[in-house]
């Protein structure tokens, strides 16, 4: 029964964390400031590629998978790609709303708190948690980074490989960076602190072996 409780809150957490993070990336679309590092890679992707940006977020996953199963020694997950589609979808619906009654300035500044505070939740559920933030979570357990460095660093190199490549950089992109990515692990510490959630994700960050520790099987 406790079993059953435990993993109810995680999918609670996890279905939140989703729904937030969905409707802070409507308004960061909807105040037209400019898109999110992963997309500008995406766009320019399609600078050179006759694909979608669906096919190229899509691409940028089975990368950050590969990367995070071969590092790792673990199997390739596809809990990723459910957040992914799920994510998508809610957008695709939140965008049906009419947002103009809000300034453009006040659904960026919002949809940067509501996309940290999703990516938060995600993440603390331990369920779904998108490929790049599993790069991000093994570079925190194994090189002992603060979250806010790995995630930003992984970011910013989807941002200057899409800047080179093409893609779109504006205001909005460099708040994402700095604040979306600054803001998720504040949020992650409050939740804790405050509302007594554990973090699921960070958790089993702390357990993945360093490299020196690493098994030495095949």
């Amino acid at each position: 029964m406790a079993l059953s409780r435990v993993r109810a809150q995680r999918l609670g957490t996890y279905l939140s964390g989703c729904a937030v993070f969905a409707a802070g990336a409507t308004l960061f679309i909807h105040s037209s400031y400019g898109v999110d590092p992963l997309d500008t890679l995406a766009l320019g992707m399609l600078e050179h590629l006759p694909i979608t940006i669906g096919i190229a977020q899509a691409s940028v996953a089975v990368v950050c998978i590969a990367i995070w199963s071969v590092w790792n020694r673990r199997r390739p997950v596809v809990s990723p790609f459910v957040t992914f589609f799920l994510c998508g979808s809610l957008i695709d619906l939140m965008r049906l709303a009419d947002t103009s009654v809000i300034p453009a300035p006040a659904q960026l500044a919002l949809g940067v708190v509501l996309c940290a505070y999703g990516s938060a939740l995600i993440i603390m559920s331990g369920t779904g948690i998108r490929a790049m933030d599993l790069i991000v979570l093994t570079m925190t357990g194994r090189w002992r980074w603060p979250f806010w460095v790995a995630k930003a660093s992984v970011e910013a190199v989807l941002l200057v490989v899409g800047y080179l490549l093409g893609g779109p950089v504006g205001v909005g992109t460099l708040c994402f960076l700095v604040f979306v990515d600054g803001l998720i692990q504040p949020f992650m510490i409050l939740n804790q602190r405050l509302l007594g959630m554990e973090n699921r994700g960070l958790t089993v960050a702390a357990s993945f072996p360093t490299p020196a520790a690493a098994p030495q099987h095949s």
